[in-house]
């Protein structure tokens, strides 16, 4: 049988015309598809600029669903779900993103990271840990070396923190050294006396020029009972961090008392009292200082520097009053007025306490509080 070359010539024409069909066809479709994404993402992106995040997340799941491909989508869904606190769904875009295979490493980084966060949001720290230790070596690794930290302190484990702090420390990262004298004294506080006593010189000499490594090595050495040495290095701290007076009064006043050395505590407190005049300083040189007829005096001489509620109701408290049947309902009013100026202020986030705190309990900011008192700030 011949062929007939007339059928060739026939299905030419046939088989590109068929072709251009098909791919007018597939370009419309790319071209509606192409619409619809950028049209979803623009609509998402306006809802967020006006804060109806409920009209967003709709908005940007629409874009995904039309190219599941696109990772900035993906990142921006998972990211309002944080922000909403839909932990849950945050983590499950996050994961979907790290099982793509084709996501190049800085988006997989990327993922990981915002993975970590979405764990750290959720208070699920033992996960969060897990996914922050995956950033090493990467792009986010001193972010999460900063994340990592404030899990450990959170959790109080203080060697891992000092860890953590010794290697941004050493990666550039800032100084640590203040921050890792702090965790050497909170595991003093969890150990016997002859570690505690190692570990706070180990944290002296890390960071001399703050006040807690001397103040709770002095309580230890007077617990123990050498007030000798706990007198000397509360006047080394003394020296060294005159601002901490108001907290080291009340301790130099009693090693100074157990140890005969009044005169040379006076000097210490007379001197920081004339530089930064403190009710807590005043109160200690009352309980030194007899050359004053009564330690009520002392309170009036506070009151001829610095208008001090709280010195004004100690004396009056002592007062007899022209009608002195009302004595004791205008103290109770006096007494219930200055409580909140004699309370200590966060001065990262305002947070007041009836105590001194070297870590704010609501900021977690180390050494935010001042030794001085609301009253006197």
């Amino acid at each position: 049988m011949e062929f007939d070359v007339s059928w060739i010539l026939l299905g030419l024409p046939i088989t590109f015309v068929l072709g251009w069909m098909a791919s007018r066809m597939d370009f419309r479709q790319l071209r509606i598809e192409n619409r619809q994404a950028p049209k979803a993402y623009f609509k998402g992106l306006n809802f967020l600029l006006n804060e109806q995040q409920d009209q967003a997340i709709d908005a940007f799941i629409e874009a995904v669903q039309n190219d599941p491909d696109t990772s900035e989508l993906h990142f921006a869904l998972g990211n309002l779900f944080r922000r909403r606190g839909e932990y849950e769904r945050a983590v499950r875009v996050h994961e979907h993103l790290l099982a793509r295979a084709d996501l190049v490493p800085s988006d997989r980084h990327r993922a990981q990271h915002a993975l970590a966060l979405d764990f750290l949001k959720a208070g699920l720290l033992d996960r969060a840990e897990a996914a922050l230790r995956k950033l090493q070596d990467t792009a986010f690794e001193a972010e999460a070396g900063l994340a990592l930290l404030a899990i450990y302190e959170r959790s109080r484990d203080w060697p891992q923190a000092a860890e953590i702090a010794q290697k941004l420390e050493a990666s550039g990262q800032g100084s640590f050294g203040v921050r890792r004298a702090h965790y050497l004294c909170e595991q003093a506080l969890q150990t016997d006396s002859t570690t505690a006593t190692a570990l706070l010189l180990q944290a002296l000499e890390l960071a001399s020029d703050t006040a807690r490594p001397g103040l709770e090595l002095a309580q230890l050495q007077h617990r123990s009972g050498d007030a000798e040495s706990a007198f000397e290095t509360l006047s080394q701290t003394a020296q060294t961090v005159p601002a901490a007076m108001p907290l080291l009064a009340k301790l130099l006043t009693d090693t100074a008392q157990a140890c005969g050395r009044q005169e040379d505590a006076l000097r210490l407190l007379h001197t920081s009292y004339t530089q930064r005049p403190s009710l807590d300083v005043m109160e200690a040189l009352a309980a030194l200082d007899h050359s004053v007829a009564t330690p009520r005096d002392w309170y009036l001489r506070h009151l001829e520097r610095e208008p001090s509620l709280v010195a004004a109701a100690k004396w009056i408290a002592g007062e007899k009053l022209e009608n002195e049947q009302f004595h004791p309902q205008v103290q109770r009013a006096l007494n219930h007025a200055l409580k909140p100026l004699t309370r200590y202020r966060c001065a990262a986030c305002g947070f007041e306490a009836s105590q001194h705190f070297w870590q704010c309990p609501g900021c977690q900011t180390w050494d935010s509080y001042p030794a001085r008192r609301i009253e006197e700030l």
